[in-house]
Protein backbone atom coordinates (compact mmCIF):
# COMPACT_ATOMS: atom_id res chain seq x y z
CA UNK A 1 0.00 0.00 0.00
CA UNK A 2 1.31 2.79 -1.04
CA UNK A 3 1.30 6.04 1.37
CA UNK A 4 1.62 9.92 1.26
CA UNK A 5 2.23 12.35 4.20
CA UNK A 6 0.33 16.09 3.64
CA UNK A 7 0.84 19.21 5.71
CA UNK A 8 -1.63 21.92 5.52
CA UNK A 9 -1.73 25.34 6.97
CA UNK A 10 -4.58 27.70 6.50
CA UNK A 11 -5.92 30.88 7.76
CA UNK A 12 -8.47 33.52 7.90
CA UNK A 13 -7.63 37.39 8.81
CA UNK A 14 -9.16 40.86 7.62
CA UNK A 15 -7.10 43.82 8.35
CA UNK A 16 -8.07 47.29 8.60
CA UNK A 17 -6.21 50.65 7.78
CA UNK A 18 -7.34 54.13 7.15
CA UNK A 19 -6.86 56.05 4.28
CA UNK A 20 -5.47 59.69 3.73
CA UNK A 21 -7.41 60.15 0.68
CA UNK A 22 -10.63 58.60 -0.95
CA UNK A 23 -10.68 56.35 -4.03
CA UNK A 24 -11.29 57.33 -7.12
CA UNK A 25 -14.49 55.27 -7.74
CA UNK A 26 -14.85 54.19 -4.02
CA UNK A 27 -17.31 50.66 -3.68
CA UNK A 28 -17.53 51.67 -0.38
CA UNK A 29 -17.57 53.82 2.43
CA UNK A 30 -13.97 55.26 3.05
CA UNK A 31 -14.51 56.68 6.23
CA UNK A 32 -15.78 53.16 7.64
CA UNK A 33 -12.59 52.13 7.89
CA UNK A 34 -12.65 50.27 4.52
CA UNK A 35 -8.90 51.10 3.34
CA UNK A 36 -7.61 47.72 2.16
CA UNK A 37 -10.56 45.64 2.63
CA UNK A 38 -12.16 46.27 -0.50
CA UNK A 39 -14.19 42.95 -1.92
CA UNK A 40 -11.00 40.76 -3.80
CA UNK A 41 -8.13 43.11 -1.87
CA UNK A 42 -5.14 41.32 -1.32
CA UNK A 43 -3.76 41.24 2.22
CA UNK A 44 -0.10 40.18 1.93
CA UNK A 45 0.57 41.72 -1.45
CA UNK A 46 1.32 44.51 -3.23
CA UNK A 47 -1.69 46.94 -4.68
CA UNK A 48 -2.00 50.47 -5.27
CA UNK A 49 -3.91 52.55 -2.77
CA UNK A 50 -6.08 53.37 -5.59
CA UNK A 51 -6.09 53.40 -9.62
CA UNK A 52 -4.06 51.43 -12.38
CA UNK A 53 -1.26 49.58 -11.47
CA UNK A 54 0.58 47.10 -13.96
CA UNK A 55 4.51 46.29 -14.64
CA UNK A 56 6.63 46.24 -11.82
CA UNK A 57 9.84 48.98 -12.62
CA UNK A 58 13.56 50.24 -11.23
CA UNK A 59 13.42 47.47 -8.39
CA UNK A 60 16.83 48.82 -6.97
CA UNK A 61 18.19 48.39 -3.51
CA UNK A 62 20.04 51.11 -1.94
CA UNK A 63 20.93 52.49 2.27
CA UNK A 64 18.62 49.59 3.69
CA UNK A 65 15.91 50.55 1.61
CA UNK A 66 14.21 47.96 -1.61
CA UNK A 67 12.30 50.55 -3.60
CA UNK A 68 9.48 49.38 -6.06
CA UNK A 69 8.73 51.32 -9.09
CA UNK A 70 5.37 50.50 -11.05
CA UNK A 71 3.41 51.66 -14.29
CA UNK A 72 0.62 53.85 -12.49
CA UNK A 73 -2.25 55.72 -14.09
CA UNK A 74 -3.84 57.93 -10.95
CA UNK A 75 -6.83 59.12 -12.71
CA UNK A 76 -8.67 55.96 -13.48
CA UNK A 77 -8.94 52.33 -12.72
CA UNK A 78 -7.98 51.42 -16.43
CA UNK A 79 -4.78 52.11 -18.01
CA UNK A 80 -4.09 55.21 -19.24
CA UNK A 81 -1.09 58.39 -19.27
CA UNK A 82 1.66 56.19 -17.89
CA UNK A 83 3.66 57.46 -14.58
CA UNK A 84 6.25 55.74 -11.94
CA UNK A 85 4.24 55.22 -8.79
CA UNK A 86 6.69 54.33 -6.11
CA UNK A 87 6.68 52.34 -2.95
CA UNK A 88 9.26 51.43 -0.40
CA UNK A 89 10.03 48.12 2.00
CA UNK A 90 12.56 46.97 4.27
CA UNK A 91 11.99 43.36 3.61
CA UNK A 92 10.31 42.65 0.65
CA UNK A 93 6.93 41.78 2.78
CA UNK A 94 5.64 44.88 4.06
CA UNK A 95 5.48 48.10 2.33
CA UNK A 96 5.00 52.06 2.81
CA UNK A 97 3.42 53.84 -0.20
CA UNK A 98 5.68 56.90 -1.58
CA UNK A 99 4.35 59.41 -3.85
CA UNK A 100 4.58 59.82 -7.61
CA UNK A 101 8.09 59.33 -8.41
CA UNK A 102 7.71 60.21 -12.82
CA UNK A 103 5.35 62.21 -14.92
CA UNK A 104 4.46 62.32 -18.14
CA UNK A 105 6.25 65.35 -19.85
CA UNK A 106 6.11 67.15 -22.81
CA UNK A 107 8.23 64.06 -24.19
CA UNK A 108 5.50 61.10 -23.53
CA UNK A 109 4.20 58.95 -21.34
CA UNK A 110 6.93 57.13 -18.95
CA UNK A 111 6.84 53.71 -19.66
CA UNK A 112 8.95 50.63 -18.32
CA UNK A 113 12.57 50.50 -16.98
CA UNK A 114 14.70 50.03 -14.45
CA UNK A 115 17.02 51.59 -11.85
CA UNK A 116 20.73 50.94 -10.36
CA UNK A 117 22.82 53.20 -8.02
CA UNK A 118 25.29 55.05 -9.84
CA UNK A 119 27.80 53.93 -7.29
CA UNK A 120 31.19 56.23 -8.59
CA UNK A 121 28.77 58.99 -9.55
CA UNK A 122 30.36 58.19 -13.17
CA UNK A 123 27.13 60.09 -14.42
CA UNK A 124 28.47 63.15 -12.72
CA UNK A 125 24.98 63.52 -11.30
CA UNK A 126 25.96 63.13 -7.95
CA UNK A 127 28.63 63.38 -5.76
CA UNK A 128 31.10 61.06 -4.63
CA UNK A 129 29.82 61.30 -1.29
CA UNK A 130 26.72 61.17 -2.80
CA UNK A 131 25.90 58.91 -5.87
CA UNK A 132 22.72 59.27 -7.19
CA UNK A 133 20.05 56.63 -8.06
CA UNK A 134 19.34 56.82 -11.88
CA UNK A 135 16.43 54.99 -13.48
CA UNK A 136 16.25 54.75 -17.70
CA UNK A 137 12.85 54.25 -18.75
CA UNK A 138 10.50 54.21 -22.06
CA UNK A 139 9.21 57.39 -23.55
CA UNK A 140 5.86 57.07 -25.24
CA UNK A 141 5.23 60.44 -27.39
CA UNK A 142 0.99 59.85 -28.22
CA UNK A 143 1.54 62.44 -30.71
CA UNK A 144 4.09 61.14 -32.87
CA UNK A 145 1.98 58.12 -32.36
CA UNK A 146 -1.22 59.61 -33.74
CA UNK A 147 0.26 60.51 -36.63
CA UNK A 148 1.47 57.23 -37.50
CA UNK A 149 5.29 57.75 -37.00
CA UNK A 150 7.76 54.90 -35.99
CA UNK A 151 10.34 56.47 -33.30
CA UNK A 152 7.45 57.45 -30.61
CA UNK A 153 9.32 54.87 -28.37
CA UNK A 154 13.15 55.94 -27.12
CA UNK A 155 14.90 55.79 -24.16
CA UNK A 156 15.12 58.36 -21.23
CA UNK A 157 16.83 59.06 -17.85
CA UNK A 158 15.90 60.43 -14.16
CA UNK A 159 18.50 60.92 -10.95
CA UNK A 160 17.44 61.17 -7.43
CA UNK A 161 19.85 62.24 -5.12
CA UNK A 162 18.26 61.22 -1.84
CA UNK A 163 17.76 57.74 -2.22
CA UNK A 164 14.46 57.89 -4.45
CA UNK A 165 12.40 60.46 -2.82
CA UNK A 166 12.62 63.16 -5.53
CA UNK A 167 13.50 62.76 -9.40
CA UNK A 168 15.34 65.07 -11.95
CA UNK A 169 14.32 64.63 -15.52
CA UNK A 170 17.84 64.41 -17.56
CA UNK A 171 18.00 67.81 -19.28
CA UNK A 172 19.43 66.41 -22.30
CA UNK A 173 16.71 63.39 -23.12
CA UNK A 174 17.04 61.06 -24.65
CA UNK A 175 19.44 58.96 -24.15
CA UNK A 176 18.83 56.55 -26.72
CA UNK A 177 17.12 57.74 -29.59
CA UNK A 178 14.78 55.43 -31.72
CA UNK A 179 16.74 55.09 -35.15
CA UNK A 180 15.66 51.10 -35.32
CA UNK A 181 12.75 52.34 -37.69
CA UNK A 182 10.54 50.08 -35.31
CA UNK A 183 7.64 50.63 -33.16
CA UNK A 184 8.40 48.80 -30.75
CA UNK A 185 11.87 49.96 -28.83
CA UNK A 186 11.28 49.84 -24.88
CA UNK A 187 11.64 48.67 -21.54
CA UNK A 188 15.79 49.15 -20.61
CA UNK A 189 16.95 47.24 -18.09
CA UNK A 190 20.11 48.68 -16.73
CA UNK A 191 23.24 46.47 -15.29
CA UNK A 192 26.93 47.23 -14.39
CA UNK A 193 28.68 44.56 -16.47
CA UNK A 194 32.04 43.28 -15.39
CA UNK A 195 33.37 42.14 -18.24
CA UNK A 196 34.25 45.48 -20.15
CA UNK A 197 33.32 47.74 -16.61
CA UNK A 198 30.90 49.60 -18.63
CA UNK A 199 26.98 50.30 -18.16
CA UNK A 200 24.93 47.78 -19.99
CA UNK A 201 21.38 48.24 -21.08
CA UNK A 202 19.05 45.17 -22.18
CA UNK A 203 16.13 46.76 -24.76
CA UNK A 204 13.32 45.03 -26.46
CA UNK A 205 13.05 45.67 -30.12
CA UNK A 206 9.42 44.36 -31.11
CA UNK A 207 11.09 40.36 -31.25
CA UNK A 208 14.65 40.48 -30.02
CA UNK A 209 16.84 41.77 -27.28
CA UNK A 210 19.49 44.73 -28.04
CA UNK A 211 22.58 45.42 -25.74
CA UNK A 212 23.86 48.94 -25.43
CA UNK A 213 26.97 49.87 -23.41
CA UNK A 214 27.92 53.37 -22.02
CA UNK A 215 30.65 54.80 -19.57
CA UNK A 216 28.78 57.43 -18.01
CA UNK A 217 24.87 56.32 -17.89
CA UNK A 218 24.18 59.45 -21.13
CA UNK A 219 26.26 57.95 -24.09
CA UNK A 220 25.23 54.87 -25.22
CA UNK A 221 26.29 52.77 -28.49
CA UNK A 222 24.52 49.88 -29.79
CA UNK A 223 26.83 45.98 -28.92
CA UNK A 224 24.77 42.88 -30.21
CA UNK A 225 21.57 41.51 -30.29
CA UNK A 226 19.70 38.49 -30.05
CA UNK A 227 16.60 36.12 -29.70
CA UNK A 228 14.77 36.54 -33.27
CA UNK A 229 15.62 32.90 -33.30
CA UNK A 230 14.82 31.99 -29.86
CA UNK A 231 12.04 30.75 -28.04
CA UNK A 232 8.13 31.93 -28.48
CA UNK A 233 6.92 35.07 -31.17
CA UNK A 234 3.20 34.61 -30.44
CA UNK A 235 3.37 38.13 -29.68
CA UNK A 236 5.49 41.35 -28.91
CA UNK A 237 8.39 40.97 -26.90
CA UNK A 238 8.63 43.13 -23.26
CA UNK A 239 10.45 44.07 -20.18
CA UNK A 240 14.11 41.54 -20.63
CA UNK A 241 16.13 41.46 -18.11
CA UNK A 242 19.85 40.03 -17.98
CA UNK A 243 21.89 38.11 -14.97
CA UNK A 244 24.57 35.89 -14.43
CA UNK A 245 23.96 33.02 -11.75
CA UNK A 246 25.71 30.35 -10.06
CA UNK A 247 24.15 26.62 -10.52
CA UNK A 248 23.38 25.38 -7.19
CA UNK A 249 25.90 22.79 -6.39
CA UNK A 250 28.46 24.12 -8.30
CA UNK A 251 31.22 26.07 -9.43
CA UNK A 252 29.76 27.37 -12.71
CA UNK A 253 28.13 30.34 -13.41
CA UNK A 254 25.31 30.99 -16.43
CA UNK A 255 23.45 33.99 -17.29
CA UNK A 256 19.66 34.27 -17.58
CA UNK A 257 17.62 36.09 -19.47
CA UNK A 258 14.31 37.01 -18.89
CA UNK A 259 11.50 38.12 -21.86
CA UNK A 260 7.85 38.67 -21.10
CA UNK A 261 5.70 38.16 -24.48
CA UNK A 262 2.13 39.15 -25.14
CA UNK A 263 0.25 36.98 -26.14
CA UNK A 264 1.55 34.02 -27.25
CA UNK A 265 2.17 32.38 -23.37
CA UNK A 266 0.91 28.31 -23.00
CA UNK A 267 -1.77 29.15 -21.74
CA UNK A 268 -3.29 32.33 -23.19
CA UNK A 269 -2.19 35.53 -22.98
CA UNK A 270 0.85 37.06 -21.18
CA UNK A 271 4.07 35.16 -19.73
CA UNK A 272 7.30 35.36 -19.34
CA UNK A 273 9.76 33.01 -20.92
CA UNK A 274 13.65 32.43 -19.82
CA UNK A 275 16.99 31.68 -22.01
CA UNK A 276 20.30 30.35 -19.70
CA UNK A 277 23.44 30.79 -22.01
CA UNK A 278 26.78 32.87 -21.92
CA UNK A 279 27.35 36.54 -21.81
CA UNK A 280 31.03 37.71 -23.08
CA UNK A 281 30.19 40.81 -22.16
CA UNK A 282 29.14 41.81 -25.56
CA UNK A 283 27.12 38.95 -27.48
CA UNK A 284 24.60 36.26 -24.98
CA UNK A 285 24.82 32.89 -26.62
CA UNK A 286 22.34 30.20 -25.92
CA UNK A 287 21.86 26.69 -26.73
CA UNK A 288 18.28 26.62 -25.72
CA UNK A 289 15.72 26.91 -28.69
CA UNK A 290 12.82 26.48 -27.43
CA UNK A 291 10.64 28.52 -24.46
CA UNK A 292 10.90 27.93 -20.58
CA UNK A 293 8.70 29.60 -18.39
CA UNK A 294 9.15 31.15 -15.30
CA UNK A 295 5.62 30.65 -14.15
CA UNK A 296 3.19 28.09 -15.94
CA UNK A 297 -0.01 30.24 -14.73
CA UNK A 298 -1.91 33.09 -16.15
CA UNK A 299 -0.99 35.64 -13.50
CA UNK A 300 2.51 36.41 -13.91
CA UNK A 301 4.19 38.83 -16.57
CA UNK A 302 6.24 41.67 -17.03
CA UNK A 303 8.80 39.94 -13.86
CA UNK A 304 12.29 41.46 -13.47
CA UNK A 305 14.49 41.53 -10.59
CA UNK A 306 15.89 43.47 -8.06
CA UNK A 307 19.45 45.65 -8.72
CA UNK A 308 22.13 46.12 -6.41
CA UNK A 309 20.93 43.27 -3.55
CA UNK A 310 22.94 43.25 -0.41
CA UNK A 311 23.87 39.87 -0.53
CA UNK A 312 23.51 39.24 -4.45
CA UNK A 313 20.74 37.47 -4.14
CA UNK A 314 18.11 37.42 -7.35
CA UNK A 315 14.40 38.77 -6.18
CA UNK A 316 12.29 38.69 -8.25
CA UNK A 317 8.48 40.53 -8.67
CA UNK A 318 5.92 40.29 -11.45
CA UNK A 319 2.46 42.08 -12.08
CA UNK A 320 -0.04 39.35 -11.09
CA UNK A 321 -2.18 39.84 -13.89
CA UNK A 322 -2.47 38.93 -17.55
CA UNK A 323 -3.38 41.36 -20.30
CA UNK A 324 -5.97 39.57 -22.00
CA UNK A 325 -8.40 39.88 -19.30
CA UNK A 326 -6.59 42.92 -16.54
CA UNK A 327 -8.70 45.72 -17.91
CA UNK A 328 -11.74 43.82 -17.15
CA UNK A 329 -10.85 42.54 -13.43
CA UNK A 330 -13.87 42.98 -11.00
CA UNK A 331 -12.46 45.98 -8.66
CA UNK A 332 -13.86 49.15 -8.87
CA UNK A 333 -11.46 51.31 -6.79
CA UNK A 334 -8.08 49.61 -7.31
CA UNK A 335 -6.39 47.67 -10.39
CA UNK A 336 -3.88 44.99 -10.16
CA UNK A 337 -1.18 43.28 -7.71
CA UNK A 338 2.03 42.59 -7.61
CA UNK A 339 3.45 38.62 -6.65
CA UNK A 340 5.34 38.12 -3.58
CA UNK A 341 8.94 38.89 -3.98
CA UNK A 342 10.63 35.68 -5.05
CA UNK A 343 14.40 34.36 -4.52
CA UNK A 344 15.66 32.53 -7.94
CA UNK A 345 18.08 30.01 -8.19
CA UNK A 346 19.05 28.23 -11.35
CA UNK A 347 19.62 24.24 -10.70
CA UNK A 348 20.30 21.44 -12.87
CA UNK A 349 17.57 18.65 -13.38
CA UNK A 350 17.47 15.54 -15.50
CA UNK A 351 20.40 17.43 -17.67
CA UNK A 352 18.88 20.95 -17.81
CA UNK A 353 18.85 24.38 -16.28
CA UNK A 354 15.63 25.23 -14.53
CA UNK A 355 15.06 28.64 -12.95
CA UNK A 356 13.60 28.14 -9.57
CA UNK A 357 12.04 30.36 -7.38
CA UNK A 358 10.41 30.66 -3.94
CA UNK A 359 8.77 33.42 -1.69
CA UNK A 360 11.50 35.31 0.23
CA UNK A 361 12.53 33.91 3.93
CA UNK A 362 10.99 37.04 4.73
CA UNK A 363 7.58 36.34 4.51
CA UNK A 364 7.94 33.70 6.90
CA UNK A 365 7.06 36.13 9.50
CA UNK A 366 3.32 36.74 8.32
CA UNK A 367 2.46 33.09 9.25
CA UNK A 368 1.15 32.28 12.52
CA UNK A 369 1.05 29.14 15.22
CA UNK A 370 -0.96 26.67 13.73
CA UNK A 371 -2.69 23.23 15.38
CA UNK A 372 -2.22 19.95 13.95
CA UNK A 373 -4.68 16.95 13.07
CA UNK A 374 -4.04 13.31 11.37
CA UNK A 375 -6.87 11.22 9.07
CA UNK A 376 -6.88 8.57 6.79
CA UNK A 377 -7.91 8.50 2.97
CA UNK A 378 -9.07 5.86 1.32
CA UNK A 379 -8.61 4.79 -2.43
CA UNK A 380 -10.87 8.04 -4.22
CA UNK A 381 -11.68 8.84 -0.96
CA UNK A 382 -12.41 12.63 -0.26
CA UNK A 383 -12.27 14.58 3.06
CA UNK A 384 -14.14 17.88 3.61
CA UNK A 385 -12.24 19.94 6.26
CA UNK A 386 -14.53 22.68 7.18
CA UNK A 387 -13.14 26.36 8.02
CA UNK A 388 -14.51 29.64 8.63
CA UNK A 389 -14.49 32.37 5.39
CA UNK A 390 -10.38 31.00 4.13
CA UNK A 391 -9.46 34.09 2.56
CA UNK A 392 -5.80 34.29 3.34
CA UNK A 393 -3.63 30.96 3.38
CA UNK A 394 -0.75 28.70 3.39
CA UNK A 395 -1.14 25.62 2.42
CA UNK A 396 1.49 22.91 2.44
CA UNK A 397 2.05 19.47 1.46
CA UNK A 398 4.14 16.59 0.68
CA UNK A 399 2.93 13.48 -1.32
CA UNK A 400 4.21 10.74 -3.68
CA UNK A 401 0.50 10.32 -5.32
CA UNK A 402 -2.29 12.19 -7.44
CA UNK A 403 -4.13 14.81 -4.85
CA UNK A 404 -6.92 17.44 -5.69
CA UNK A 405 -7.28 20.54 -3.27
CA UNK A 406 -11.11 21.83 -3.77
CA UNK A 407 -11.64 25.25 -1.72
CA UNK A 408 -15.03 25.48 -1.06
CA UNK A 409 -18.39 27.78 -0.19
CA UNK A 410 -22.31 27.99 0.64
CA UNK A 411 -22.16 29.52 -2.60
CA UNK A 412 -20.80 26.63 -4.47
CA UNK A 413 -17.89 28.37 -5.84
CA UNK A 414 -15.01 26.18 -6.36
CA UNK A 415 -11.46 26.50 -6.80
CA UNK A 416 -9.59 23.32 -7.56
CA UNK A 417 -6.11 22.01 -7.53
CA UNK A 418 -4.80 18.79 -8.74
CA UNK A 419 -1.80 16.81 -8.70
CA UNK A 420 -1.29 14.46 -11.48
CA UNK A 421 1.86 12.22 -10.84
CA UNK A 422 0.74 10.09 -13.64
CA UNK A 423 0.94 12.84 -16.30
CA UNK A 424 3.40 15.41 -14.93
CA UNK A 425 1.21 18.40 -14.68
CA UNK A 426 -0.99 20.57 -11.99
CA UNK A 427 -4.38 21.74 -13.03
CA UNK A 428 -6.13 24.60 -11.74
CA UNK A 429 -9.77 24.54 -12.48
CA UNK A 430 -10.97 27.84 -11.82
CA UNK A 431 -14.29 27.85 -14.17
CA UNK A 432 -16.87 27.92 -11.21
CA UNK A 433 -14.32 29.99 -8.64
CA UNK A 434 -16.66 32.95 -8.63
CA UNK A 435 -16.96 35.90 -10.76
CA UNK A 436 -15.72 34.25 -13.92
CA UNK A 437 -17.90 35.93 -16.81
CA UNK A 438 -16.29 39.41 -16.40
CA UNK A 439 -14.17 38.69 -19.75
CA UNK A 440 -14.10 35.93 -22.10
CA UNK A 441 -10.29 35.66 -21.98
CA UNK A 442 -10.86 34.77 -18.80
CA UNK A 443 -9.50 31.15 -19.51
CA UNK A 444 -11.21 28.68 -16.86
CA UNK A 445 -8.86 25.76 -17.01
CA UNK A 446 -4.68 25.91 -16.91
CA UNK A 447 -2.71 23.33 -17.12
CA UNK A 448 1.37 23.93 -16.12
CA UNK A 449 4.07 20.80 -17.05
CA UNK A 450 6.13 19.55 -13.83
CA UNK A 451 8.55 16.88 -13.46
CA UNK A 452 6.92 14.57 -10.67
CA UNK A 453 9.46 12.00 -11.47
CA UNK A 454 10.72 11.64 -8.31
CA UNK A 455 9.73 8.93 -4.87
CA UNK A 456 7.49 12.54 -3.21
CA UNK A 457 7.13 16.10 -4.28
CA UNK A 458 6.49 19.10 -2.28
CA UNK A 459 3.76 21.83 -2.35
CA UNK A 460 3.58 25.19 -0.72
CA UNK A 461 0.11 27.14 -1.87
CA UNK A 462 -0.08 31.22 -1.10
CA UNK A 463 -3.93 32.12 -1.33
CA UNK A 464 -4.64 34.97 -0.53
CA UNK A 465 -8.62 36.90 -1.52
CA UNK A 466 -8.14 36.83 -5.03
CA UNK A 467 -5.10 34.96 -6.24
CA UNK A 468 -3.05 31.65 -5.04
CA UNK A 469 0.78 30.64 -6.12
CA UNK A 470 1.78 27.16 -6.29
CA UNK A 471 5.51 26.51 -5.70
CA UNK A 472 6.23 23.00 -6.12
CA UNK A 473 9.34 20.97 -5.57
CA UNK A 474 10.89 24.27 -3.60
CA UNK A 475 9.87 26.05 -6.83
CA UNK A 476 11.02 23.74 -9.59
CA UNK A 477 7.58 24.59 -10.83
CA UNK A 478 5.31 27.74 -9.88
CA UNK A 479 1.57 28.54 -11.34
CA UNK A 480 0.00 32.34 -10.77
CA UNK A 481 -3.67 32.65 -11.03
CA UNK A 482 -6.52 34.83 -9.61
CA UNK A 483 -9.86 34.04 -8.92
CA UNK A 484 -12.93 35.97 -7.67
CA UNK A 485 -14.99 34.26 -5.38
CA UNK A 486 -17.52 36.31 -3.98
CA UNK A 487 -17.70 34.43 -0.43
CA UNK A 488 -15.08 33.89 1.49
CA UNK A 489 -14.12 29.82 1.23
CA UNK A 490 -15.19 27.92 3.79
CA UNK A 491 -13.32 24.42 3.57
CA UNK A 492 -11.02 22.54 1.26
CA UNK A 493 -12.49 19.64 -0.19
CA UNK A 494 -8.99 16.90 -0.37
CA UNK A 495 -9.52 13.95 -2.78
CA UNK A 496 -7.42 11.34 -2.99
CA UNK A 497 -7.03 10.66 -6.81
CA UNK A 498 -5.03 7.52 -5.82
CA UNK A 499 -6.69 3.29 -6.56
CA UNK A 500 -5.19 3.10 -2.33
CA UNK A 501 -5.79 4.42 0.77
CA UNK A 502 -3.32 7.85 1.97
CA UNK A 503 -2.46 8.37 6.01
CA UNK A 504 -2.53 12.04 6.07
CA UNK A 505 -0.77 13.39 8.97
CA UNK A 506 0.57 16.66 10.96
CA UNK A 507 -3.05 19.32 8.91
CA UNK A 508 -2.13 22.24 10.15
CA UNK A 509 -4.29 25.37 10.62
CA UNK A 510 -1.65 28.94 10.46
CA UNK A 511 -2.92 32.37 10.31
CA UNK A 512 -1.52 34.34 7.93
CA UNK A 513 -1.46 38.20 9.02
CA UNK A 514 -2.20 41.28 6.94
CA UNK A 515 0.48 43.59 5.73
CA UNK A 516 -2.14 46.45 6.01
CA UNK A 517 -2.44 47.09 9.22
Amino acid sequence: MKKSLIVLSISTLFSACKTDHPPLKPSVDVVNSSYYKEEFRPQYHFSPKTSWMNDPNGLVYNNGTYHLFYQYFPDDIVWGPMHWGHAISKDLVNWEHKKIALYPDDMGYIFSGSAILDKNNSSGLGTEENPPLIAVFTYHDPNKEKKGDVDFQFQGLAYSIDNGDTWNKFKDNPIIPNTTGIRDFRDPKLFWNDQINQWTIALVVKDHVQLWKSSNLKDWSHMSSFGKELGSHGGVWECPDLFEMKVEGSNETKWVSLVSINPGAPNGGSGTQYFVGDFDGVDFTTDQKTSKWIDGGTDNYAGVTYNDTPHGERIFIGWMSNWSYAPDIPTSTWRSSMTVARVLKLKIVNGEFVLFSSPVDAFDKLIEESNTMNFELGALEEKLIPFTNIETAEIKFSATDDFSLRFENDKGELLKCTFLTSKNEVIIDRSKSGMVDFNPNFFPLIKSPIDFNMQSYSVRILLDKSSMEIFINDGQGVVTTRHFNTQPFSGIRIINEAQHSTHLEGFQLSPIKSIWN
